[in-house]
């Protein structure tokens, strides 16, 4: 089957620009998911630990969503196609929790909207990768985009929704999937001829070493990542920040990942991915200590500046390593099981389980946890880097 774009530099710009522009929306759609959903159900009277069992409702769903929406593109040669239902069925999942005030109803449509918001990303991401071949732009130029996306609405939101409540973070949900359906209008379809997912190429992976070490430690940092990506909210809450401060945190961080994702872009060839994703361990480890010993809002900005040193050099070198360690048959199954540690696994344990601690013990104890899971991640890494830095 020939790829759906037949001439790659006519409109190469055009096309990067949609791209571009497709990202910058979705991502305003992660910023209230990430920064403002957990408010909202905190103002909504739900404690720590529901809130962590709502958290983990994505992860947990995500493992299955995504072999589900990864063997339905593949088999139908689509990505924008899907994405696009995917975006609809967001839309009518917020649309019915305006209605409900029951945690278990909560939950049940909670679960709906995560089995169509967490393939988003992957999808978005493949798409992109492909898309390099065919307009000549690495994904970290497209990718930028996303974060810019993701900075300015989580400030603008939180203004807006410091101003009016949180209870209208359903509406501006409702408006940023909207805006997502229309943009996929805009965009074109990419697809390779590599082989599709299947089981067997997963039970390839787990058959070397190697791999299934990288996926281990990658794990370990994810699970860290996770911990203070799904309750950053709730911990600048309780230690008196407004809704508009903790906006301006996730602007500071989704910022300063912008220069770095440029930079990665440019020049992360010249350097090799392990020695990269060390120091990017080790960063999240001092990033977690410092966000255990915060009493003060203010003093959160400096742990969000580390965010382009942490998440912008991990998770961007991290793919670019996997996409090198695995022959091209196997690339999709090693983006599944790639998702399946660092959405599925790494979100349910620190939703489910960190929801626990945080709820017992606060937020101290919870993010101290975390810093040892990037430790732990750091010195494997650096083993691993001995162990395999010539093969």
């Amino acid at each position: 089957m020939q790829d759906s774009v037949s001439h790659p530099s006519h409109n190469a710009k055009r096309e990067t620009l949609a791209l571009r522009s497709y990202s910058f929306i979705t991502y305003s759609t992660q910023a209230l998911v990430v920064s403002f959903l957990p408010l909202f159900f905190l103002d909504k009277g739900y404690n720590a630990s529901q809130i962590g069992f709502l958290y983990s409702i994505g992860p947990m769903i995500a493992i299955f969503a995504n072999m589900f929406t990864g063997f339905i593109s593949d088999k139908n040669q689509t990505i924008v196609k899907l994405v696009r239902i995917l975006f609809i069925f967001q839309f009518i999942a917020i649309g019915l929790l305006h209605q409900v005030d029951s945690f278990s109803i909560t939950c049940f449509i909670m679960t709906l909207f995560y089995f169509c918001q967490t393939p988003i990303n992957p999808l978005n991401d493949s798409l992109i990768l492909l898309s390099s071949k065919y307009t000549g732009t690495p994904y970290a130029l497209v990718r930028i985009f996303g974060s810019l996306g993701f900075a300015l609405s989580a400030y603008s939101f939180g203004l807006i929704l410091k101003a009016v409540g949180t209870g209208h973070t359903l509406n501006l949900l409702l408006i940023t999937i909207a805006a997502s359906i229309i943009g996929t209008l805009f965009i074109k379809d990419y697809y390779g001829s590599s082989k599709k997912f299947d089981f067997s190429g997963l039970v390839t992976i787990i058959k070397q070493p190697k791999v299934v070490y990288f996926f281990i430690l990658l794990f370990f940092i994810s699970t860290a990542h996770r911990m203070y990506e799904g309750f950053l909210a709730i911990t600048l809450r309780q230690i008196g920040a407004s809704d508009s401060f903790v906006g301006l945190a996730w602007l500071i961080s989704a910022m300063s990942e912008i220069p770095v994702l440029f930079l990665l872009g440019k020049y992360g060839h010249k350097f090799k991915e392990i020695p990269l994703i060390i120091f990017a361990s080790i960063m999240y480890a001092l990033r977690m200590f410092l966000l255990s010993s915060i009493t003060e809002p203010q003093w959160v900005v400096v742990t969000q500046l580390m965010h382009s040193i942490t998440f912008g050099i991990y998770f961007t070198t991290a793919l670019r390593y996997m996409s090198r360690l695995l022959p091209d048959q196997y690339r999709a199954s090693g983006q599944a099981i790639f998702t399946i540690v660092w959405m599925g696994i790494a979100g349910s344990m620190s939703g489910l389980v960190g929801g626990q601690i945080y709820a017992s013990f606060g937020h101290q104890l919870f993010y101290q946890i975390a810093t040892a899971f990037a430790i732990v991640g750091a010195i494997g890494f650096f083993l691993y880097n001995i162990k395999y830095a010539e093969s």
